[in-house]
């Protein structure tokens, strides 16, 4: 038994205790069910809400504190002995954290670093703090859940405002729901702006923003050659607009245009097989781009452009810039295609009925109100590639150049950004700290990506509202 069959427990007592504070709501009204002050689907809720929600909350509070208490009991339980150095000081905090990981390993049955039968003794205490544990949640729970629907059913009456109740309840719910939202939001800039300010503690703004040289290597001796590191970020920035541009130029004509085709020239059969097989698109991992990328497309341009006697790398920008294009296609073309299949039949008939063509329409009177939407579509596809990594690392290549030619290797801001991050880091370096500052980057880049779609969409819904 665990913890998440114990949670269907009491879901499962939360659906009984809704049937019977229905079926119960039903009997108190008599032959004349009007005279409840709410359907018997708001009593059985109700009911269900009393019944699940306590102790759905003791569940969550246990979970969050028993690791923590389980941890002071076992570690009080042990021996002096075990706690001190053979000169009598105290051991230090790795050495205790190393020690209770052998206790939790022998607990949980896995293999263990230590033999030793006091370590042994403890794991034995543990285990069975554990199952005390569980089994007291499992009774509690349970107890709770029961008494809950007991209340819950005794307070059904026709006059029992259950909907009002049962609304409040909801909007609580959601509320809480959104601040858990907003806190993880500002949670993120504020874990994005600390480390980057120790960042910049070691490595000057101007540097970072307007330096030429990215080689974030460090040296980890004071003795060692090289290595001393170099954050200028521009060749990442570089890199990331020249790949994203790419993309850009591939995904939006062919996804705008398709979406024209689709909402205003297709008919409904072929629309109803087009649009479902260009969202595949989307659905594929880009794990397969990448493949995709490094095997087909870049070997294919390396030829080509070996015939026209042009020197193109193994790995280049275009290359994965052409397949990261045709992976966000569907950003643009299904959002295009919806936002225009959305523009009134009014104003179409009205343009056509003044004499303009079905082009003219389209150019005239229906992209110009699509507009803010097709603009939508395009800044989420211009997000999708900006924080692509896996057809970057596999057809563009890990190497830092600044160049703006679409043949050469290049890497972008967040291929970085998982490079600096791979294995065991301290976060007390430049090396690892410059990852934080990299993504602040991309965070202000999208920012403004955003600030410019609300402009754009409140100038033309003012037109067109």
């Amino acid at each position: 038994m665990n913890t998440l069959l114990l949670i269907l427990m009491v879901g499962g007592l939360a659906v009984f205790s809704h049937l019977f504070g229905s079926r119960l709501a039903l009997r108190k009204a008599g032959p004349n069910p009007s005279i409840l002050h709410s359907l018997p689907g708001y009593h059985g809720v109700y009911v269900a809400l009393w019944c699940g929600v306590p102790a759905l909350i003791l569940i969550v509070l246990w979970l969050a504190f028993e690791p923590m208490i389980v941890h002071t009991l076992v570690l009080g339980s042990l021996p002096e002995t075990l706690l001190h150095n053979p000169d009598g000081s105290p051991l230090d905090e790795a050495r205790v954290r190393l020690m209770m990981s052998d206790i939790g390993n022998v607990a949980k049955g896995n293999i263990s670093s230590s033999t030793d039968p006091e370590i042994l003794a403890a794991a034995r205490y543990q285990v069975g703090l554990e199952n005390n544990a569980f089994w007291s949640l499992t009774v509690l729970s349970i107890s709770l859940a029961l008494a809950g629907a007991a209340w819950g059913l005794r307070s059904i009456s026709p006059v029992l405002r259950a909907r009002n109740q049962v609304e409040q309840i909801m909007r609580v719910f959601m509320i809480l729901c959104s601040t858990v939202a907003i806190a993880t939001t500002i949670g993120i800039v504020l874990s994005l702006l600390f480390e980057s300010y120790r960042f910049f503690t070691l490595v000057p703004l101007h540097e970072f923003l307007f330096g030429i040289s990215w080689s974030p290597q460090m040296a980890l001796r004071p003795d060692q050659v090289g290595s001393s590191g170099a954050f200028g970020a521009v060749p990442l920035f570089a890199g990331t607009a020249l790949i994203g541009g790419i993309a850009l130029l591939v995904a939006v004509p062919i996804g705008l245009l398709s979406a024209i085709y689709m909402s205003e020239y297709a008919n409904p059969k072929f629309r109803a097989f087009a649009k479902p097989a260009l969202e595949i698109l989307a659905g594929i991992p880009t794990v397969v781009y990448g493949f995709f990328a490094a095997l087909t497309v870049a070997p294919a341009i390396r030829n080509a452009g070996e015939a026209l006697g042009l020197d193109v790398s193994s790995e280049s920008a275009l290359a994965a810039g052409v397949v990261m294009g045709i992976m966000i296609i569907p950003f643009v073309s299904s959002l295009s295609d919806d936002v225009i299949s959305a523009v009134p039949q009014s104003m179409r008939e009205g343009s056509l009925g003044l004499g303009a063509t079905k082009s003219e329409t389209i150019r005239r009177v229906v992209f110009p109100a699509a507009l803010p939407g097709i603009v939508g579509g395009i800044l989420l596809a211009a997000s999708r590639a900006i924080g692509e990594t896996m057809i970057v690392v596999m057809a563009a290549g890990l190497a830092a150049n600044l160049t703006a030619n679409p043949f050469e290797a290049v890497t972008t801001v967040t291929v970085q950004i998982v490079t600096l991050l791979i294995g065991d880091q301290e976060f007390d370096s430049p090396k690892t700290l410059a990852a934080f500052a990299l993504g602040l980057v991309l965070f202000c880049i999208t920012l403004v990506l955003n600030i410019v779609a609300l402009h754009v969409v409140r100038k033309y819904r003012e037109q067109y509202d």
